[in-house]
């Protein structure tokens, strides 16, 4: 993976075409304010993607148990009609 430095302006103004440009040649982008580095962005591969929302999705379904929203064995089968 190569790294290429941009500018949070010329990033913000072009941020589509840039993107699509560092996916495509498996970049790391830092942008940089005043040339002092602030973030680092990379492609996520597919398997990293995947996992993310894995994560998200485990996140969201623990938010919910702590909520109270569960449903028991019988209203599941109930309501896909088993």
């Amino acid at each position: 993976m190569t790294t290429r430095f941009i500018g949070v302006k010329t990033f913000r103004q072009q941020m589509a075409k840039v993107a699509a440009q560092a996916r495509k040649k498996n970049e790391r982008l830092i942008l940089l304010k005043k040339n002092e580095p602030i973030f680092e962005l990379r492609p996520l591969s597919k398997k990293d993607a995947v996992l993310e929302k894995l994560r998200h999705e485990i996140d969201e379904a623990e938010h919910d148990v702590k909520a109270g929203r569960v449903y028991s064995i019988e209203e599941i089968e109930k309501r896909l009609g088993l």
